[in-house]
């Protein structure tokens, strides 16, 4: 708290400056002795200054800073010389040098709850609350800092929740087509997430530099060479924001994370160095000034960074390594006394991902992609040291390739600029890393498979949607996709000799609940088809889901949400299709399973309209009344897959009805030819448990 002395020094002190970003950066200038900068390059390939993207041109400082060796030249061994020495004097470095100093005496935030209100996120229910931290100005009464923040935590949540704090207003909009927005995934997931608000804290020009919490601290005067930019600024109200989450009981506060992009990405890498308390952090597409090795020519330089258009972002004495002419002779890129794999070393042992896109989908390569991929590579041997997995390899993988086997992680995605499809890859990892189960979301709300086979698959069903001439498409999970896949080659010969000539097609996918059903749909594999009858046989999984909190009720009524779901989604992308809606078979591998089994075919029995909808119930011919399976009709080692004679029951129902609506099977088939597993490398046997 602030003495009645400092009020009156406030209260006397000259009135604040009001600079433009050039004055302002001119007087830096001037505190420094810098006579002319470099200019930085050109973003623009057809001017003459245009920047490099010759990597032959493109590391004319190759010897970076050894983030393992002091000052003195000892190489640093052991993690206690690591914590009690080296990580002190690499802070020392960024602080004078790069990013500015917070100030040893800043003002007290105090933080209040504006408004609460029961909303939903997606499907799910949700506690919204817009807070504020107010920032005691009596230093400086003429300027007010006000940070704003906005923290959302699913309603249903048992205990704390792990939270992600991210910089920025709000959701960006997203690709059609893309993955569900972050919000929705983290919710869906258990997580909570806030948005900070960075111009609630200090604006993003230096024209602000003497307004904002910089300009408070220092009473509406310009910044000392040493002082702390934008950056250090946005980071230090995220740990404020943090300080709030400590205080709140529904967050876990030893699991909050933080994310940015672009500049924000910059951003959130810095708070995520100098804050120890943040657990993990998602960089996203942060380019120079942030996972980008300063020393790299390519793309955006150091210069671009010292201009008056960003040079409010850094400390003042960042200017000197842009420096053409000064008191102090030249400097250049190559003098800086640390480079950006010190920032994501001062991350370590907890966890970091960086992300890009790719520059032909609009994440530029002026960020230099394989820069940043260099500096994560370079903090490797400082998460090592630190009992960690860095990323294992030097060399920089493909595109949709991740690197995440480690708490230090990579993974550059064939997006924009934007982390947004990472986002699923960077939920998976950190639930696994911080020992969580990821949470289920509701049967109807869509979900993606993330594991690399099921992304191959998926690319694989879109290709086949995409070459059309499909007049009955099958949909489920592994049930169904196993009758007409080319690795269960005995299926495949039933499913041609009942199904050739009614152009059907199989779209089902192993493991797949009522949630991925419904995000394949929305992402290609409908998309255009076009079909005049669907089947559809999903729900299994879910059913078969441990959940002993839930009710078997309750879970029948979430299965049917979900099957509903999917048969809207069907009828939006096929709207002339008849759907038949096939029963969940019985399955003895988990007797518990059969009361919601019987439950979710009930309720299905009650969407059919007997036109549109129509529900097919083959469980008489499989299983006895109480469940008990029939000799011969299913899989004996798993009692949940069909055997051939199974599959021809399944068969028997159906053509009946195809007939109806389509007449005969014609002589010629046009459908796609089938697909298979795209992990399979053997042909096994049609009753191998997979």
């Amino acid at each position: 708290m602030y003495s009645p002395g400092l009020l009156l020094i406030g209260l006397l002190a000259a009135p604040p400056v009001n600079w433009t970003a050039a004055e302002d950066h001119q007087n830096m200038l001037d505190q420094l002795g810098i006579k002319a900068l470099r200019p930085g390059p050109s973003g623009n390939e057809s001017l003459p200054n245009h920047a490099n993207y010759d990597e032959s041109k493109a590391n004319p400082f190759p010897d970076l800073p050894d983030p393992l060796t002091l000052k003195n030249g000892k190489k640093v061994t052991k993690a206690k010389v690591w914590w009690r020495r080296r990580r002190a004097e690499i802070v020392e470095d960024f602080e004078r040098e790069v990013y500015g100093r917070v100030p040893k005496r800043v003002p007290n935030v105090t933080w209040t709850v504006a408004k609460t209100e029961n909303t939903a996120v997606g499907a799910i229910p949700v506690i919204r609350q817009e807070l504020v931290g107010h920032v005691d100005n009596a230093l400086c009464p003429s300027i007010a800092v006000d940070i704003r923040m906005i923290l959302v935590r699913p309603a249903s949540a048992s205990g704390p929740v792990p939270v992600m704090m991210r910089f920025g207003r709000g959701e960006f909009p997203q690709p059609a087509g893309g993955d569900p927005p972050a919000s929705e995934q983290l919710i869906a997931d258990g997580w909570g997430y806030a948005f900070i608000d960075p111009a609630s804290i200090q604006a993003d020009n230096g024209a602000g530099l003497t307004k904002g919490v910089v300009g408070l601290v220092n009473q509406g005067q310009p910044r000392k060479p040493d002082d702390w930019g934008a950056l250090r600024a946005w980071a230090w109200g995220a740990s404020r924001g943090l300080d709030y989450l400590e205080t709140d009981k529904a967050v876990d506060a030893k699991h909050v994370g933080i994310e940015g992009v672009s500049r924000y990405g910059k951003a959130a890498l810095v708070t995520m160095a100098f804050d120890t308390r943040f657990a993990l952090v998602l960089v996203g597409s942060s380019g120079e000034g942030g996972a980008k090795l300063h020393r790299r020519n390519w793309g955006e330089a150091v210069e671009n960074l010292t201009g008056s258009g960003e040079y409010h972002w850094m400390a003042g004495n960042f200017l000197k390594y842009g420096a053409a002419e000064a008191v102090f002779g030249s400097k250049n890129a190559g003098d800086l006394p640390v480079d950006a794999h010190e920032l994501i070393a001062l991350c370590a042992p907890r966890l970091t991902f960086i992300s890009y896109g790719v520059p032909e989908k609009g994440d530029a390569k002026w960020l230099d992609q394989k820069g940043s991929f260099m500096a994560t590579v370079a903090a490797g041997p400082v998460f090592r040291l630190l009992g960690a997995t860095d990323l294992g390899t030097a060399e920089m993988p493909p595109v949709n390739v991740g690197l995440l086997d480690g708490q230090l992680a990579w993974r550059q995605h064939d997006g924009g600029h934007t982390d947004g499809p990472n986002w699923r890859y960077f939920l998976a990892w950190a639930d696994g890393f911080l020992g969580r189960t990821a949470v289920a979301p509701p049967a109807d709300q869509p979900a993606a498979r993330t594991d690399p086979n099921s992304i191959a698959a998926h690319a694989q069903l879109v290709a086949k949607a995409r070459k059309g001439r499909i007049d009955v498409y099958f949909e489920g999970d592994s049930i169904t996709r196993r009758w007409g896949a080319t690795d269960y080659p005995d299926l495949l010969a039933n499913w041609n000799r009942n199904f050739f000539g009614w152009n059907a097609a199989d779209f089902g996918w192993g493991a797949d609940k009522t949630q991925n059903i419904l995000w394949r749909l929305d992402h290609g594999e409908l998309d255009g088809v076009n079909p005049k009858v669907v089947v559809l046989l999903a729900g299994t999984n879910n059913a078969g889901e441990a959940n002993p909190a839930e009710s078997d009720d309750a879970k029948a009524a979430d299965i049917t949400r979900g099957l509903q779901a999917i048969l809207r989604v069907i009828e939006a992308k096929a709207p002339g299709a008849v759907v038949i809606v096939t029963g969940i078979l019985p399955r003895n591998d988990n007797m518990s399973a059969m009361p919601v089994v019987d439950k979710v075919n009930r309720n299905l029995s009650q969407l059919a309209d007997g036109k549109s909808i129509r529900y097919l119930n083959i469980n008489d011919k499989l299983a006895t009344p109480d469940g008990k399976l029939l000799d011969g009709m299913m899989n004996a080692r798993d009692q949940l897959h069909p055997t051939l004679k199974g599959y021809q029951v399944w068969a028997d129902a159906l053509k009946p009805i195809f007939t109806e609506l389509l007449g005969p099977p014609a002589k010629e088939d046009h459908a796609p030819a089938p697909t298979g597993d795209p992990s399979a490398s053997l042909q096994p046997s049609p009753t191998a448990a997979r």
